[in-house]
C-alpha cells in the first residue's frame, strides 16, 4: 500500500456542511482534522465571530467567517443551503465544544438534510463528555438534559419529568444558579450520588463529587465560576406492586387502548409491555 507523501496534494474536501467541534479551554484539543477542515473550507460559520477568530488566530488560519448563531433567520439559512447546494465546503463552529449540543446548529443540519445535502460531523471536545467521564458514575446510558430552566418552580417541574429516566443525567448550570440547582435535584430526584465538574480542560479544572445533598451545602460551589457541568447518577428502581398497576392501567385506559394504556405503564415502570397488555386485557372484560 502507497503512503501519500509531504509532496502529494491533499484530497479535496468534499462538498457539505460540515459540523467541527472546538476545544471546550485547552486549544491544544483541537484534531487534526478539524484544522484542515477549517482552513480548506469555503467559509466558517460561528456563533460568535470575535470568539472563533482567537482560535483561528492562534492556528493561523485565515479563512472567511461569517456570523450564524440561533439568532439566523430562514433567508439566512436558506442562504448557506444554496451555497451548499453549489457545491462549497461550509465548516459550522460554535463558541466551544462540539456544535448542536446545547449550541446553536440544529435548524442549519435540518435544513441541509431536507435538500439532501451532505452533513458531516468532525467531533471532538464536549463538555458533557469530559464530565460524565470523570465523574466516577455509570456511563452506559446518559441523558444530557441540558440547560435546567432558571426559576425554581419551573426546574422542580423539568426534574419531575426525569425521576422515572433509568440513566445517568447530565446538565448544564451557570455559578450563580448552582447550589440551588443542586438543591432542587435532591429535592426532586432524591440525595442521589452526583459530581459537578468546573472549567473542564482549563486551568483551574476541578471535579468535586458527592451526595446532591452535600454538593448543594459545599461552599465551594456556592457561587463559583466558570462553565460547569452536574453529572447525576441513576435513583433506585421502584419497585410497582400489583395494585400500583392495576392502578395505572385503569387510570391509561381512560384515555386509550389496552395496548396503548399497557405501552404507557410500561415505560412508566419498566415492565413488560407483553405482560401488561395481557393484564390490562384482563382488567378490561372485569370491568
Amino acid at each position: 500500500m502507497r503512503v501519500r507523501s509531504d509532496e502529494d496534494p491533499p484530497k479535496p474536501l468534499e462538498p457539505g456542511l460540515y459540523l467541527v467541534s472546538t476545544p471546550i479551554g485547552n486549544l491544544g484539543d483541537l484534531t487534526f482534522r478539524a484544522l484542515d477542515v477549517l482552513t480548506r473550507c469555503d467559509l466558517i460559520l460561528a456563533e460568535d465571530t470575535r470568539v472563533a477568530a482567537k482560535l483561528l488566530g492562534a492556528y493561523g488560519v485565515k479563512n472567511r467567517v461569517e456570523r450564524y448563531d440561533d439568532h439566523a433567520d430562514d433567508a439566512r439559512t436558506a442562504w448557506v443551503v444554496e451555497k451548499l447546494k453549489a457545491g462549497e465546503v461550509i465548516a459550522l463552529v460554535s463558541d466551544a465544544g462540539t456544535p448542536l449540543v446545547s449550541d446553536p446548529g440544529y435548524r442549519l443540519v435540518r435544513a441541509a438534510a431536507q435538500e439532501d445535502q451532505r452533513v458531516i460531523p468532525i467531533p471532538g471536545a464536549s463538555a458533557a463528555l469530559a464530565a460524565l467521564a470523570i465523574a466516577g458514575l455509570p456511563t452506559d446510558r446518559f441523558l444530557f438534559a441540558g440547560f435546567p430552566p432558571p426559576k425554581s418552580a419551573a426546574r422542580r417541574t423539568f426534574l419531575e419529568e426525569l425521576v422515572a429516566t433509568r440513566a445517568t443525567l447530565v446538565f448544564y448550570e451557570t455559578g450563580p444558579r448552582l447550589s440551588a440547582s443542586l438543591a432542587d435535584m435532591a429535592q426532586v430526584l432524591g440525595d442521589r450520588p452526583a459530581a459537578v465538574g468546573r472549567e473542564l480542560t482549563k486551568l483551574y479544572e476541578t471535579c468535586i463529587r458527592g451526595s446532591l445533598l452535600a454538593l448543594a451545602a459545599d461552599p465551594r460551589l456556592e457561587a463559583p465560576r466558570g462553565e460547569i457541568v452536574v453529572v447525576v447518577g441513576q435513583g433506585e428502581a421502584a419497585v410497582a406492586t400489583e395494585v400500583d398497576v392495576d392502578r395505572a392501567l385503569l387510570e391509561a385506559m381512560t384515555r386509550a387502548g389496552p395496548s396503548a394504556a399497557a405501552a404507557e405503564v410500561a415505560k412508566a415502570l419498566g415492565l413488560p409491555k407483553r405482560d401488561l397488555y395481557r393484564r390490562a386485557l384482563d382488567l378490561k372484560g372485569a370491568a
